[in-house]
């Protein structure tokens, strides 16, 4: 087995595996102030009566600017709780309020399933919308979560939920839809941007993997197969202790 870096094009000879496995690597890291001015004595003159004037009308015109600014605040407020979806927290999915604004984020961007006109979302999903700042999760007796609590609950569901969140972040910043992929037997599935689920199949299966993780050969070799049987590119992406991902795209070579 060989990896071939992108950026050079050398190939790098694996010690084991080679014709056990007959697949190659490519590693891909997708990865002033002014000074103040001095004050100086002013002058006295005698003012006239038009000057007077002018001058007492520029504090009205700051006021009314003042006024005015803060009018668009308190409407930019509004429009923000209205974008605001929200969802109950219930065992390992988030249900979203039966809205036009939940819908959307479905029709849009394909967050969550859409069953009878609501939006039933993961875990991971829900955390991601929350700090985006699109929804609002609560308990089913009305409690809000803040973002630290909803991690706190979701990593005594699922032990490997932080560095899954990671990855899922880390590609839906990237523009692309990522869904679950259990049945396949990974982690998630990912689409190629601008397809959407329904239009096209999904691009790869995508493992997320602490760097401090231990991976074998038996391991590597059934990820292989699983992306090999879905007719799937298999991409694994690795969690540093920075929460930065590296991507490793693993394709089949024959000899």
């Amino acid at each position: 087995m060989s990896t071939s870096s992108p950026s050079t094009g050398a190939q790098v000879n694996f010690p084991y595996g080679k014709e056990f496995f007959g697949t190659y690597i490519k590693a891909a890291a997708l990865v002033a102030s002014m000074p103040a001015k001095k004050k100086t004595a002013k002058k006295t003159a005698k003012k006239t009566p038009k000057k007077a004037a002018k001058k007492a009308a520029k504090p009205v015109k700051k006021d009314r600017e003042a006024s005015e600014e803060e009018e668009g605040e308190q409407r930019s407020t509004v429009r923000t709780a209205k974008a605001m979806v929200k969802a109950v927290l219930g065992g390992e999915q988030v249900i979203t309020e039966d809205s036009d604004a939940a819908r959307d984020l479905y029709a849009q961007s394909r967050y969550g399933d859409l069953d009878k006109g609501i939006v039933q979302l993961s875990l991971l999903e829900a955390l991601y919308l929350s700090e985006k700042g699109k929804l609002k999760i609560v308990s089913p007796s009305g409690r809000a979560y803040t973002p630290e609590g909803f991690i706190r609950k979701a990593k005594r569901l699922h032990e490997n939920f932080w560095t899954k969140y990671v990855v899922f972040r880390d590609m839906r910043d990237r523009g692309y839809i990522v869904k679950t992929a259990l049945k396949f037997g990974a982690d998630f599935r990912v689409y190629d941007r601008g397809v959407k689920p329904g239009e096209d199949h999904a691009k790869w299966v995508l493992f997320a993997i602490h760097e401090s993780n231990s991976l074998t050969w038996h391991d590597f070799a059934a990820k292989n197969r699983v992306a090999h049987s879905t007719k799937k590119r298999l991409l694994i992406g690795v969690v540093d202790e920075e929460s930065d991902v590296t991507y490793f795209e693993i394709a089949w070579k024959r000899p």
